[in-house]
């Protein structure tokens, strides 16, 4: 097992690493009490190398880790990369470049929703992946052997099942469906944390647009005193707290206090002065300039059963290409496309569109039918 901990020994490693096509990747990191991830561990591997990299090692030098993640001859393999890229991404201020991503191959490859990296190595390695140190604090040290052999499986045994992936994408002619999916990874705007749009997380709880412009001043408001602290936004004020304020709409301190949660401290200080002046500069907002309610589809019974309809016919299609639903369309994309022709949806654009769109846009103009042959579920034209 190969443990980095000096800026020489990463140097000597990239170097090595950098001459190969293929680099497996992966990464252990802390964020139960942070806003921002803390990188613990990077794990990498080729045909020749593998090792964990100790990024607390003191005063270890990244650059050359990150030098090789903008190498673009040098393909970068992770499993489920989205957290992991936007560590890379907050610390080199770059997405590794070029990506493939096992989990998000595995659904173009008919392996179902979000697959494990366990059951993925079960399925097509035939490696039983030892899990017991996946909760384990990855910031103390040291770290003992069995933590780093847990880390270095998730590096050593990717590179077999990305290879096994790739024949199959390979083979079925689906290269464009991934190239696709990897352009989102691979671009920066996916891993903007913007607090001006972080109120779109929020469920929201009414349509008065000055309800919803008081929670967007305040989740904008949390945002930036969550990074600045870097704390979880939880831990500024829950989301429960800000949709009582939003309704509420305190005034001063006193009626600010009686928000649940919210001390007479806290409302006669700091945070409560940000707070009210959040929502009175919501409330002092044109209502035609406050957010606009989201859309939202509310079936008839004619649109009920269209929605049903594609619902069996996502599924024929899915299983017809063995490609996971996940990946296609989800339940609100199937209300929009019902409703509208045109709805911007993902299903309804790129490849999906060749799986999925097309057909649903036929089935609602009545131009093929859904029938049983065989005891099977079929497509049939009418045109």
């Amino acid at each position: 097992m190969t443990l980095i901990t000096s800026s020489t020994e990463l140097s000597d490693l990239c170097q090595e690493l950098a001459k190969s096509d293929v680099v497996t990747v992966d990464t252990e990191f802390l964020r139960e009490s942070t806003y921002w991830p803390k990188l613990c561990l990077v794990q990498v591997a080729d045909a020749n190398h593998y090792a964990a990299i100790d990024v607390l090692a003191p005063d270890i030098d990244l650059t050359p880790l990150f030098e090789l993640m903008k190498k673009p001859d040098v393909l970068k393999v992770f499993h489920s990369a989205r957290q992991d890229l936007e560590i890379f991404h907050l610390l080199m201020d770059e997405v590794p470049y070029p990506l493939f991503d096992t989990q998000v191959a595995a659904m173009v490859c008919g392996f179902g929703d979000s697959i494990g990296y366990d059951n993925l190595a079960r399925r097509l390695v035939n490696v039983e992946i030892d899990k017991s140190a996946r909760f384990a604090d990855w910031s103390r040290r040291p770290l003992t052997p069995k933590q780093i052999s847990y880390a270095l499986s998730d590096v050593t045994h990717l590179r077999d099942i990305y290879a096994k992936l790739r024949e199959q994408i390979d083979k079925s002619g689906r290269a464009h469906w991934l190239n696709e999916e990897m352009a989102i990874l691979e671009s920066s705007e996916t891993y903007r944390q913007d607090p001006e749009t972080s109120w779109l997380r929020l469920k929201t709880r009414s349509n008065d647009r000055h309800y919803l412009a008081i929670l967007k001043e305040l989740a904008a408001w949390r945002e930036i005193e969550a990074q600045r602290r870097d704390t979880p936004r939880g831990r500024v004020i829950k989301d429960e707290q800000l949709y009582d304020i939003a309704s509420n709409r305190p005034t001063n301190p006193k009626e600010l206090s009686k928000t649940r949660g919210v001390s007479v401290d806290m409302a006669d200080g700091r945070l409560g002065k940000e707070i009210l002046a959040a929502v009175k500069k919501a409330m002092d907002l044109p209502r035609k300039d406050c957010p606009a309610p989201k859309e939202r589809t509310i079936p008839n019974n004619g649109l009920a059963a269209i929605i049903d309809l594609l619902r069996v016919l996502l599924k024929q299609s899915c299983d017809e290409f063995d490609v996971a639903q996940k990946l296609i369309a989800n339940s609100s994309d199937l209300e929009k496309i019902a409703a509208d022709d045109n709805a911007d949806v993902k299903a309804l654009s790129g490849w999906r569109r060749e799986v999925f769109g097309e057909k649903a846009l036929r089935l609602k103009k009545g131009l093929i039918a859904l029938s049983i042959k065989n005891g099977k579920l079929v497509v049939e034209d009418l045109d």
